[in-house]
């Protein structure tokens, strides 16, 4: 059961998300590169590529852009 839902919360992963990964690294998402990684700016102007699987919780979702279906 956990693995399914640690598995939709990292297929609803999207930019502008709060996350934290496993490694304890708190950060928000700016891009979701592809079905295995995403980028994650952890500091003012530093962004680093990480595997979605690592992330561990999402600490706060965004709200979804207007007029996206």
């Amino acid at each position: 059961k956990k693995m399914k839902e640690h598995k939709a919360m990292i297929e609803a992963l999207r930019r502008g998300d709060l996350v934290v990964t496993a490694g304890g690294i708190r950060g928000k998402v700016t891009k979701v590169m592809d079905d295995a990684d995403v980028e994650v700016e952890i500091a003012g102007g530093v962004k680093v590529r990480v595997v979605k699987g690592t992330i561990s919780h999402v600490v706060s979702k965004t709200e979804p852009a207007s007029g996206a279906n």
